[in-house]
């Protein structure tokens, strides 16, 4: 009996021993995924009703949103998996590559909901502005890291970092302003924390308000019909649209006319999604609103979030976020090393960036943009490629170097894999 029990002992412990080395790295990053993951699938089940209503199939949205998800997991751990420091080579790969499907879509690419977005790749919508974000990121915490001096950044490194951000950011600007806008602002904010010459900051937010203001009076004054002659810039006319319905009050009064015109049932039916709700809603699967609003499982499923699982899934969903920020940014500030502190510092503003858009967007605060909540709208490269970007982050949490007396501790996993490496 004493053998037996002995034995299951140690096949218990080996268990366990097992399960922590399947998922290494930052525990609390992993429990956030994870939980993402489960209501990402439970809202997209309960969100997609139009998409089951126009496939007569009921559970193939879920289904494959599901695959998606797995394959998402998979690549997390597959990117946790290898050091930090090979990722210094994504660019080289990501930025030629995600440049030349740019141009592509500029000058060749099919127009799906009013912009081209998307290549096919073995039956996989794939967003090249998905791929070029990481690649920006990725450049930015190379120049930053490498131009760090005592007093700061080198002012040359401002140089380098606009020179990789602005010509991908304008190639991304026609067809996807929103993403453009967004990545252009985390660069901004890596460059901040990355200390930047303020004086060179300044003449960029300078210049960086002339333009915006001259460009929202050139929109917001000139005539469709103008607006429409220019053919490289073919979302004009509905970026106009978006703006003056979000910064005039009057037009954003629900009436009749909301429920019968297409250019609004959007943010009406997510506003109506929302304030029809209560502090713990009316439970996944009991959505009136998810029948009526297009895009209920992507751009607005926080919407349904709300409507759902009330305020306390609103704000529960809101914490994920803010928990992911903050835990990146103690990752960081542990971190021996520059490159693994500014990667994975950009990497989860970049992520969260994009939360914050989305859940501004469905509340009302912000103009539709088009941006999905990552991990929990239903999509297939962006799910796919924002799990590889938690599998960085987790890479980082797992293998840089930690500063002070644990710098042995963490940097352990990094030295027994490099020793491994030897041998084989």
């Amino acid at each position: 009996m004493k053998e037996r029990f002995s034995q299951e002992s140690m096949q218990a412990a080996s268990g366990a021993r097992a399960g922590r080395s399947l998922f290494k790295g930052d525990k609390v990053i992993w429990a956030i995924f994870f939980i993402l993951c489960a209501i990402s699938v439970i809202e997209v089940y309960s969100a997609a009703s139009n998409l089951t209503y126009k496939t007569g199939e009921f559970w193939k949205p879920v289904v494959r949103h599901a695959q998606f998800l797995l394959g998402g997991a998979i690549l997390v751990w597959a990117a946790h998996s290898i050091p930090c420091r090979w990722y210094k080579f994504y660019p080289v790969v990501a930025i030629p590559v995600s440049v030349m499907m740019l141009l592509y879509l500029l000058l060749r690419g099919a127009v799906t909901n009013g912009a081209a977005r998307w290549i096919n790749v073995l039956g996989i919508p794939l967003q090249p502005s998905e791929i070029a974000k990481g690649g920006v990121i990725v450049s930015v915490s190379l120049i930053l890291s490498a131009m760090q001096t005592p007093q700061g950044a080198d002012r040359h490194a401002f140089r380098y970092i606009l020179w990789v951000a602005i010509p991908v950011c304008l190639l991304i600007f026609p067809e996807n302003f929103s993403t453009a806008a967004f990545l252009f602002l985390v660069v901004i904010a890596m460059m901040f924390i990355g200390r930047i010459p303020l004086l060179q900051m300044g003449k960029l937010l300078g210049v960086l308000s002339l333009l915006m203001a001259s460009a929202f009076a050139v929109v917001k004054y000139t005539p469709d019909s103008v607006l429409d002659s220019v053919s490289a810039l073919h979302r004009l006319s509905t970026w106009k649209a978006r703006l003056n319905k979000w910064t005039d009050a009057s037009a954003r009064q629900l009436g009749e006319k909301d429920f019968l015109s297409d250019k609004s049932i959007q943010e009406t039916h997510a506003s109506i999604a929302i304030a029809t709700s209560s502090v713990v809603g009316k439970f996944p699967g009991n959505s009136v609103e998810r029948d009526f609003l297009p895009q209920a499982f992507s751009d607005f499923i926080y919407a349904i979030i709300i409507e759902e699982m009330g305020l306390v899934g609103g704000v529960v969903v809101v914490m994920l976020y803010v928990i992911l920020l903050f835990r990146a940014s103690k990752i960081a500030n542990r971190c021996e090393r520059n490159f693994p502190a500014f990667l994975v510092l950009g990497l989860s503003l970049l992520l969260v960036t994009q939360a914050v858009i989305n859940m501004a967007v469905a509340v009302g605060l912000f103009p539709v943009t088009g941006q999905p909540l990552p991990f929990i709208s239903r999509g297939g490269s962006s799910t796919l490629i924002n799990c590889m970007y938690i599998g960085m982050i987790l890479s980082v949490s797992r293998f840089a170097k930690r500063r002070g007396a644990q710098g042995e501790v963490g940097g352990a996993e990094e030295a027994a894999f490099t020793s491994s490496e030897g041998m084989s």
